[in-house]
């Protein structure tokens, strides 16, 4: 199994992976114009010629990033496919300069088993409060825990890493 930045010619797979988790609202669906626009964000692991995996890291700010669509296509769950991803995830963000990052998930065992800690509240100062606010990413207005984000409709839990 190959872990690697993602390619154009990946995207269909990972169409196929936000598919399989979207119906039960594990993972958030995206159009697929979507996809190829962050193509750049995404790591994947392949096997063969298939994506067997997925995960993006999305930068909001100097020091802030936002782990996205992290899957794993479920015959290879716990097998350790994940932790490769998200891995490889971390040492971009921290390659890029990143010293926070967070997700919005429900896999809060796996994420706490990787540094992360579930949070209340936005752990920005004001000035780049004010700042994210301009932003039309549905991701920050989450990360923000902005009133036109609630209710919570996934009922996922919002849960921050500091990187060393």
């Amino acid at each position: 199994m190959e872990i690697r930045a993602a390619r154009t010619s990946d995207i269909k797979g990972i169409r196929k992976l936000i598919d399989s988790y979207a119906p039960e609202g594990r993972l958030l669906t995206k159009e697929t114009v979507t996809l190829y626009e962050s193509v750049q964000e995404f790591t994947v692991a392949v096997e063969g010629e298939s994506v067997v995996g997925c995960g993006a890291i999305h930068v909001l700010w100097e020091d802030l990033a936002e782990v996205r669509t992290v899957a794993v296509s479920e015959n290879l769950r716990g097998q350790g496919v994940g932790h490769q991803i998200l891995e490889s995830i971390i040492s971009r963000a921290s390659a890029l300069g990143v010293k926070r990052i967070f997700c919005l998930t429900f896999e809060t065992d796996f994420f706490g088993r990787h540094g992360f800690e579930i949070i209340e509240g936005t752990p920005v100062d004001p000035s780049v409060y004010a700042e994210l606010l301009r932003s039309y990413d549905a991701g920050v207005a989450e990360f923000l825990d902005l009133e036109s984000a609630k209710p919570n409709t996934l009922g996922n839990t919002r849960m921050l890493k500091i990187l060393a």
